[in-house]
């Protein structure tokens, strides 16, 4: 079969399982991966050429990840450096460690044992960073946790890919360890160079072409970067991924990252689809089939073990509950290497090919019921009620600090999200002298309040804990500034049951759910998307030069109308038409020059309005400018007289004066 042939097949499949599948609100990336499984060579083999599909798909993962580092640069990667060493070391130490040890029991050799260690201490970059971009979650608590985690993966694929041919010859030969060292040098001075050149060679390349002004030319040059860079990493033992990561972080530095961004977007869309059928075409229905047992078993260890193991990383850093929670979730599937150190593992005779088959089903059923986990976790409460205990045995991160800081303190607005808005309104309202303590769990944000003198504190604000050290019972007003809606309906269920009786205010960014988020009227909620449409129209009608009064009274009827659709109104529509010859007043200025008639005589003698239709509205005269009592001032030389009236009546004027 053509390529064509098949690619037209495949997204054809594609389309119908998405769409059947979004008929069961499942996510779209599990249709994908459903219908690689149906059209594989081990389902249905409708695809004959699915080492070309995989070629399609390797281009897919590295546009992802290029995209991915286009929204981490170099500083926010330094933000996230605790994450990446000490939160990836933890989980993928722990996790292969455990992993060693229970096939150890189990009667596997050792180097069967560590090749299923590091296998199960990957998880998939492409699947889980796809899958919290679309939620808008890279930045968030756990997002970060499970971005830098990933990130230290994909660098310990190097040393994966270099041991497993050596677990077949021996690893107590000094030859084996300087190999291992040498590749381990390599892949570290490719890094090294690839940032060097950033600073100074990246900028200037995107320089010299934009100045071409040819869209053609900055995609390919993109595509070039993008790819070039992921292949020189590939060849130093790096993953593609990886490469592309970096590639995008270099580009993410430069002023050319937006436009980059909008250039490569369609193209990743397009062949990441593809990515995720190939990763569906491994499933094998013969052995689910026969060995139902231990696919399921796998699949509960990938699920439950592996994400334990995760969540007990994400709270040894000191992470709240919920997000260690949502961090566990989002690391506990198989990764797309996985498959990489599986295939050279048989190939080098490390495990046997048979004994992998309910390994790659269960790693794939990992991957599919993903996407659906992370959508469904952060209602699922009773797992993050679980790890309180923990998180208190931990003493989770401010909580102690946020209790000292705020004793005795009453009659002061409790801020929940120290984001932008939050920052906005913290300096307002201290700007006011009104007492204020901030809730925030982006490190960051924390770190930047202290800096700029803000009483902001790093804890969970849907804990009771945090609320109570924060003093809520006693505060003037609650202010909830979050994006994550579970989030912000749990804040508000923790409210209620401390029977706090305070007015609160809730912003959100979406109308859909505000009335759940009301509570009957008892709390004030703000949607940002109805907000910032009335401030766009606001706008508008200025730049139209409606009245303002008028623009208040439509601003109160869209507002209305917006809260509630079966509102009635009595008032008449606005009589907007009728001025619209507002439009055609004109402001001018003129200069009194020497001879002018006008001299020497106020604007009563000289009957303006009468004789040219303008109106005098200011006199200015040196610095000051003359606005009271306008009719009895008498003009001198060099006045500059402010008057407003009709674009023709305003040149008869200045004709006249003259």
């Amino acid at each position: 079969m053509h390529l064509l042939e098949e690619i037209t097949l495949i997204a054809t499949i594609s389309v119908l399982v998405t769409l059947l599948l979004g008929r069961l609100k499942l996510p779209v990336i599990a249709g994908l991966v459903l219908s690689g499984a149906l059209v594989g060579p081990k389902g249905f083999s409708l695809a004959h050429d699915p080492e070309a599909i995989e070629i399609i798909a390797e281009v897919g993962v590295v546009f992802l990840l290029f995209t991915i580092g286009l929204e981490f640069s170099l500083s926010r990667l330094r933000h996230i450096f605790r994450q990446v060493a000490l939160g990836g070391l933890l989980q993928v130490s722990v996790t292969a460690a455990v992993t060693t040890g229970i096939a150890l029991s189990l009667g596997c050799t050792v180097p069967e044992s560590i090749t299923y260690g590091f296998v199960f201490a990957l998880s998939s970059t492409a699947l889980v960073l796809r899958t919290l971009s679309e939620r808008n979650e890279l930045d968030a608590p756990h997002g970060r946790f499970i971005v830098g985690t990933l990130i230290f993966q994909d660098l310990c694929i190097v040393p994966m890919v270099l041991i497993i041919p050596l677990l077949s010859q021996g690893l107590d030969s000094p030859e084996t360890w300087k190999a291992l060292g040498m590749a381990m040098g390599k892949a570290i001075l490719m890094v090294v160079i690839l940032f060097a050149c950033s600073r100074k060679i990246v900028p200037w390349l995107f320089r010299a072409v934009d100045a071409s002004r040819s869209n053609e030319v900055f995609i390919l040059t993109v595509l070039c970067l993008c790819i070039g860079t992921a292949y020189l990493t590939s060849l130093t033992g790096l993953s593609l991924a990886l490469g592309a990561f970096l590639a995008g972080m270099i580009v993410a530095d430069t002023d050319f990252r937006h436009r980059a961004m909008g250039d490569i977007l369609p193209l990743r869309d397009v062949f990441v689809s593809f990515f995720f059928v190939s990763l569906g075409m491994f499933f094998d229905f013969e052995v689910m089939m026969e060995k139902p047992g231990q696919v399921i078993w796998l699949l509960v260890a990938f699920l439950g073990g592996k994400g334990i193991l995760a969540i007990l990383a994400a709270s040894f850093m000191r992470f709240p509950p919920r997000a260690a929670w949502l961090a566990g979730v989002g690391l506990a599937q198989f990764g797309e290497f996985g498959f990489v150190i599986l295939q050279l593992a048989t190939r080098e005779g490390v495990v046997n090919s048979e004994a992998i088959g309910p390994l790659l089903n269960a790693g794939i059923l990992s991957m599919f019921l993903t996407p659906l986990l992370v959508y469904k976790a952060p209602h699922f409460t009773a797992g993050e009620r679980a790890l309180d205990p923990l998180a208190k045995l931990l003493r989770a991160r401010s909580a102690e600090e946020l209790e000292e800081r705020t004793v005795g303190h009453s009659d002061h607005v409790v801020i929940i999200g120290y984001g932008l808005a939050g920052q906005f309104l913290t300096s307002s309202l201290r700007e006011l002298k009104i007492e204020v303590v901030a809730l925030e769990m982006n490190s960051d944000n924390v770190r930047h309040g202290k800096e700029m003198g803000d009483p902001v504190y790093y804890a969970d604000a849907t804990s009771e804990e945090a609320l109570g050290h924060a003093h809520v019972e006693s505060c003037r007003a609650v202010v909830i500034m979050i994006n994550d809606h579970q989030a912000t309906e749990r804040v508000l269920a923790t409210i209620d049951r401390l029977e706090v009786k305070v007015p609160v205010f809730v912003r959100t960014q979406f109308m859909r759910g505000s009335n759940a988020l009301a509570h009957g009227g008892k709390n004030e909620v703000v949607a940002c998307e109805v907000e910032g449409g009335l401030e766009v129209l606001s706008r508008v009608l200025r730049k139209l030069e409606i009245p303002r009064n008028l623009i208040v009274r439509e601003i109160d009827r869209a507002r209305q109308k917006t809260m509630s659709s079966d509102r009635e109104f009595s008032s008449d529509p606005l009589p907007l038409d009728e001025h619209t010859e507002l439009k055609k007043l004109k402001v001018e200025t003129l200069c009194l020059l020497p001879g002018s008639q006008a001299i020497g005589k106020t604007a009563r003698e000289l009957d303006l309005a009468e004789k040219t239709g303008v109106l005098v509205v200011a006199i200015g005269r040196g610095e000051k400018l003359l606005a009271h009592r306008l009719a009895e001032i008498r003009l001198e030389e060099n006045d500059v007289v402010y008057c407003i009236g009709r674009e023709s009546d305003l040149i008869g004027f200045t004709d006249w004066v003259s």
